[in-house]
């Protein structure tokens, strides 16, 4: 038995060992070092066996170790900010490879729409910020990553709270309807540009602004942000893309071993800038200079009592691999935003998975996937765009009597009596507000390359939000209706965008001296919108969220509405053909029809082509020297787009349920209602210098835009009270726009990069003859009804219409050009001249980023001054402190006049980030970063308001307003430490 098992136990041993050296015969270990083309190690450089998915990372000093299984015949070497290699293996067993950084001129690809180019063969304006190159700190939407980064772009915080909507203009504005916002392109999904946060206005308090359409998307998976400025770029996207397009690309899976990238920061946010108004003892001095009562005996700070510093945390996990057959990314967030102002501030979960997959052994059948999930939970704050004499919640602390005691000796909130001045310290508790909305955005597409040239791709996508919004006012509050009662409301809405569509391109190089590349394609979009409320006044008791008992409160004290916005569908046919002659003259030409169901039956279909060339003048033999010109080139290009962001149904006929269930007319149909068009011609230069040490772009474009979509009260006695017509008219922007890079410095150890861009801007309406359109409202106590601006020939869009003020006569009343009997024309709200600069200065391991941004050559109206803060609040209310002894009378009114048009000019630093580079640490760490970043550190101006970057939404029946400052959440300062690593 014994010798038995002895030979069995030899003879296992032998056979391990022949496996053993069987499979040694089949995998080869092989060493090297990466470096850059100057010796210097790559540390973290990936190494991938091509076709399988063995690979590794190179250490600190480059030196890498992988294993070959038999029969592999190249590694793939890659880098960010090189350009990857692939060397054969051979019999070879030690690989050192220098990886060469990519020229980011000319190499790059560039997203257009529908497919891709690279940054040479671009014939529009076309601009690319990579994600190495965007804003840091605090970004809740990713318009902010880009904000002062291209030229012709303005990225407009409307306000700080937490997750905002920002105002974004490409070139200006054109459209006199609020539909002046970009197209937002996602991974090739153009998005609603809507958000399902419901609306909700309780007693008094007026309208709350919007949330930012972005915030579902988090920041951190953007690899590249494009902005399409010009019709030769955007013409592609028809109707929706008149205002300019802003592509939005995520990060993809990398062919390799798993990586997981993990981000974490924390940072702390206090007020940017405060208004100048009277503390106690200089209000007692006021009342006594003015002889006025009204002095409570204390001191008090109602900013301060509604104020905190804000606390930020983000985290961020990220895994992405595959091989060449199949790559995936998965992500998962989480951003908790504390607010400045109390209960107020945002979490945001987010979750997103994508994947790219080829079958077949030809690899001609592939499929790319990808979902994006979030949830945002708001806390919101009564800080509305529209209060009347009660104010919102700013205006309320601005406005308290700081020689009141904002609390009793018990604790409490010192509530005044009914309509009298509202104690900020008892809205802020006695209102609740939030707001949590589901998203997501889901996309499949599966395609197949028949050979070289040619490819078909399909697309199906579905973005559905659905949000729910709980607000209550608790019966404390002394407004009228509130006080004794409280008031409260529950709203809904959904939002679902359904996206079909199918390409089929081709590709082909008919020699070395000419390229074809063509596309065709269909597109089908359906957009619903839909949302239930409930609201309610009269609750019994306090004890009990006023949410949770709305069948507390009589029947006749509960209100209950819906609503489904009808169906809007748009149908598209589209094309481009691109033919490139020796990579010196380059021909792009696009052409696209649209129908919407938006539109009357007589104009269903928009039709929008463009054309464009490009002649690359250092491709010539009379340049090819290169002695001075790395790059110049010529672009031209002529197209129409269209816009049609105006609401579903406005052509047909709509009814609408009055009380007592009958229907009525509610808009007049218009069959003849056609598609706003700009037409758009664009002429620009692109140039690189001193072997591509510096770099730009210089364009001119001029865009017409008629056929201006608008809606006017029908006149009576018409059967309905809008009808939606096309204006008379035309607004016309021109503009120059700059951008230049410079490497200053290129050094082993030193480097120093500086960008400018700057753009000039010029609007102007013409050709009008329609009825007068004001828009601009002024809001707040004696001005009710009250407008600003005003549409009209020979003016920009928004300009300020008002009455002159010429100061104040003996008596401290205001004294108005015609004694106030005439309006004028004032100043111009839009930005004349936009500037951004951003430098990066580089040290060894050391890095410092700067990037600011500002606009010049308009007025900002304060809202504020006017009916917040005037000289008739002495003796119950606190005023500006430049009021005093200015030589006005307390008794005189506050009319909406150009006293408060404010110089807007602005200079303001955005970021400012320090960072040090660890790279590898141990065997477990592949690199680490740590960072520290100010936000939002300074603003240069004379504006006297908390911003001059503000824009309130201050519209009148849709009718756009810009530049009007009126109460908003103040602008966060905001210090951040960050660490990344690698696994």
């Amino acid at each position: 038995m014994f010798k038995t098992r002895s030979i069995k136990h030899l003879f296992l041993c032998s056979l391990l060992l022949a496996i053993q050296g069987i499979v040694a015969a089949q995998v080869k270990t092989i060493t090297g070092k990466i470096t850059d083309k100057s010796g210097v190690a790559i540390p973290g450089a990936s190494v991938q066996v091509k076709g399988t998915k063995s690979g590794t990372t190179a250490d600190a000093d480059g030196i890498f170790k992988v294993n070959a299984p038999a029969g592999a015949s190249a590694l793939i070497f890659s880098f960010i900010g090189y350009t990857s290699q692939e060397l054969s293996i051979g019999s070879k067993t030690e690989i050192n490879v220098q990886l060469v950084q990519e020229n980011t001129t000319l190499t790059d690809v560039v997203v257009v729409g529908y497919g891709t180019t690279r940054k040479k063969d671009i014939t529009g304006a076309i601009a690319q910020v990579k994600a190495a190159d965007f804003n840091k700190g605090i970004t809740s939407a990713p318009d902010q990553l880009i904000q002062g980064k291209v030229s012709g772009l303005m990225i407009l915080n409307n306000n700080g709270a937490p997750g905002a909507s920002a105002t974004v203009r490409i070139r200006g504005v054109s459209s006199v309807r609020t539909g002046n916002q970009p197209l937002y392109v996602v991974d090739g999904v153009p998005l609603d540009g809507r958000v399902a946060r419901p609306s909700l206005s309780l007693t008094g308090l007026g309208q709350t602004p919007d949330a930012n359409p972005l915030n579902f998307i988090n920041s951190n998976d953007i690899a590249t942000m494009e902005v399409l400025k010009d019709a030769s770029a955007t013409a592609i996207y028809g109707s929706r893309g008149s205002n300019g397009v802003i592509i939005i690309n995520t990060k993809k899976g990398v062919a390799g071993p798993t990586v997981v990238d993990v981000n974490y920061s924390v940072g702390m946010s206090n007020i940017m800038r405060r208004l100048d108004v009277l503390d106690g003892d200089e209000y007692r001095a006021a009342l006594k200079q003015y002889n006025l009562t009204g002095d409570g005996g204390s001191n008090s700070n109602g900013l301060n009592s509604i104020l905190r510093t804000g606390v930020t945390q983000n985290v961020q996990v990220a895994m992405s691999g595959g091989n060449e057959t199949s790559r995936y990314r998965a992500s998962f967030g989480l951003q908790d935003q504390q607010g400045i102002v109390k209960k107020t501030g945002m979490k945001k979960y987010t979750a997103s998975l994508s994947g790219q997959n080829k079958f077949l052994e030809s690899k001609q059948l592939g499929v790319d996937y990808s979902i994006m999930a979030a949830q945002t939970s708001e806390q919101l704050a009564p800080i509305s765009n529209n209060a009347g004499f009660t104010g919102s919640l700013i205006g309320q602390a601005l406005q308290w009597n700081p020689t009141l005691s904002l609390t009793k000796p018990d604790g409490s909130p010192n509530v005044l009596a009914k309509n009298q001045a509202i104690n900020p310290i008892n809205m802020s508790q006695g209102y609740n507000d939030k707001a949590n909305i589901s998203y997501i955005l889901a996309s499949i597409s599966p395609y197949f390359k028949f050979n070289d040239n040619w490819e078909y791709r399909m697309m199906y996508s579905v973005n559905h939000q659905v949000g729910q919004r709980r607000a209550s006012l608790d019966s404390s509050i002394n407004i009228d209706q509130v006080q004794g009662r409280g008031v409260a409301a529950y709203n809904t809405a959904e939002l679902t965008t359904q996206l079909f569509n199918n390409t089929l391109s081709y590709n082909k190089q008919f020699s070395s001296a000419w390229s074809l590349n063509a596309m065709v394609g269909y597109e089908y979009q359906k957009f619903a919108y839909s949302g239930v409320g409930i609201g309610a006044n009269g609750f019994p008791t306090n004890a009990v969220d006023y949410t949770d008992i709305f069948q507390a409160p009589d029947q006749v004290n509960t209100n209950i509405n819906s609503f489904r916005n009808p169906s809007s569908e748009l149908q598209s046919f589209f094309g481009r053909v691109t033919i490139n002659a020796r990579d010196k003259y380059i021909l792009t030409a696009t052409m696209r029809a649209d129908g919407s169901s938006k539109f009357g039956a007589n104009n269903r279909y928009g039709y929008f082509p463009s054309f464009a060339a490009k002649w690359n003048i250092s491709q010539e033999d009379f340049m090819k020297d290169g002695t001075f010109f790395n790059n110049l080139a010529l672009r031209a290009g002529y197209g129409i787009t269209g816009n049609q962001e105006f609401p579903a149904g406005a052509a047909q006929a709509q009814y609408g349920l009055t009380t007592g269930g009958k229907a009525s007319l509610i808009n007049v149909p218009n069959p003849d209602l056609k598609w706003e068009e700009s037409k758009q011609l664009n002429v620009g230069i692109d140039f690189a210098i001193l072997k591509n040490r510096l770099s730009g772009t210089v364009d001119y474009f001029l865009k017409n835009t008629t056929n201006l979509l608008f809606s006017f009260p029908a006149i009576q006695p018409a059967p309905a009270s809008s009808y939606w017509i096309n204006l008379p008219g035309k607004v016309m922007n021109t503009g120059v726009e700059l951008s230049l890079k410079g490497n200053i410095i290129q050094q082993k150890n030193w480097a120093w990069n500086l960008g400018v861009n700057a753009t000039w801007l010029k609007n102007e309406m013409s050709g009008y003859s329609g009825p007068t359109v004001n828009t601009g409202s002024i809001d707040g106590q004696g001005v009710t009804g009250v407008t600003s601006q005003r549409l009209a020939n020979g003016y920009p869009l928004n300009t300020f219409y008002l009455r002159r003020f010429e100061g104040f006569d003996d008596k401290g009343m205001s004294i108005y050009s015609d004694n106030g009997n005439t309006l004028y024309y004032m100043t111009n709200p839009n930005p004349k001249v936009l500037l951004g600069i951003n430098t990066e200065v580089f040290y060894k391991k050391w890095a410092l980023a700067a990037s600011s941004h500002g606009a010049f050559g308009f007025q900002v109206y304060n809202n504020t001054a006017n009916t917040v803060l005037p000289i008739g609040n002495l003796g119950s209310r606190n005023i500006a402190k430049a009021l005093v002894g200015n030589g006005e009378a307390q008794t005189n009114s506050p009319a909406a006049s150009s006293r408060y048009l404010e110089n807007g000019n602005f200079l303001k630093l955005d970021n400012l980030t320090l960072s040090y580079n660890i790279g590898p640490v141990g065997k477990v760490f592949r690199g680490a970063a740590v960072s520290l970043t100010g936000q939002n550190l300074f603003v240069i101006t004379k504006f006297t308001g908390f911003d001059p970057e503000v824009n309130t939404d201050k519209n009148v029946n849709g009718v756009s307003s810009f530049g009007i400052e009126y109460s908003p959440y103040p602008t966060a300062r905001t210090f951040m430490f960050g660490v990344q690593f690698t696994l």
